[in-house]
């Protein structure tokens, strides 16, 4: 299973947000750069940045930071926050980006979403599906949607995806644990070949081999990395014991 640390960006800060609620900003480093350094000095590959900003703006806006991490870090880069266009994809790859995260888009503009699938191909564009009571949910968490979770996802697998991020809202930020039950759900239900990205509630190392035993490809961890409740020695170890 693949360690993603996140990094979330406002005004070119890492910061993180409880359920993602952008008046629980804590700021954590001003330098998103030196934290990106940090994780690949443990044996980190891959990072998860967000675009906080972008989220709120409906458009691509920290691409400079996006674009200081690749250049200068060799970490592989899924980004996604605000991303709506053509041109914001450009942008995103241009800047380094070695995937890209669509959320809202899958939902409100289905169209563009499926083409970028099929221009890109479904190893650069992961699905999404953040969820709350099993609904996903848009625009920075700050919209329901009607869409059901599990059908949702089973949509885009019919459509190429493999890659879908799955977050909980309820639990993120919150260090309670993820959300194992949902996590078993969608393994269970959704077409076989999803490669799932648990994300959110991360609190414990503990949970990590759960995740992996489970079946998640790939879990992204924040808060808990920040706060210090999970060690960079103890990713490095999970890291080197699993290559």
């Amino acid at each position: 299973m693949r360690i993603i640390p996140a990094i979330d960006i406002i005004d070119g800060k890492c910061v993180r947000l409880s359920k993602g609620d952008y008046d629980t900003k804590k700021i954590y480093n001003e330098n998103p750069l030196e934290v990106a350094k940090a994780f690949e000095a443990h044996g980190i590959e891959y990072l998860h940045l967000v675009d906080l900003d972008g989220a709120k703006s409906k458009h691509i806006v920290n691409h400079s930071v996006l674009e200081q991490i690749a250049s200068k870090t060799a970490l592989k880069i899924d980004f996604g926050g605000g991303l709506k266009t053509d041109d914001d994809l450009r942008i995103a790859f241009e800047s380094g980006a070695r995937q890209i995260t669509g959320g809202s888009i899958a939902v409100k503009d289905r169209a563009t979403f499926i083409s970028w699938i099929e221009k890109f191909g479904s190893d650069k564009i992961i699905l999404g599906a953040d969820a709350k009571n099993e609904k996903v949910a848009v625009s920075g968490w700050l919209e329901d949607s009607k869409e059901e979770l599990v059908p949702f996802i089973k949509t885009y697998q019919k459509e190429g995806i493999t890659y879908v991020i799955c977050t909980d809202i309820s639990k993120d930020g919150m260090l309670e644990g993820p959300s194992f039950e949902l996590y078993s759900k969608i393994l269970k239900e959704a077409a076989p070949g999803i490669k799932l990205i648990a994300s959110g509630g991360i609190s414990t190392f503990d949970e990590l081999p759960k995740l992996a035993e489970m079946g998640c490809e790939g879990t992204i961890i924040g808060k808990a990395i920040y706060e210090g409740r999970i060690s960079m020695k103890q990713l490095e170890e999970f890291i080197s014991k699993s290559s």
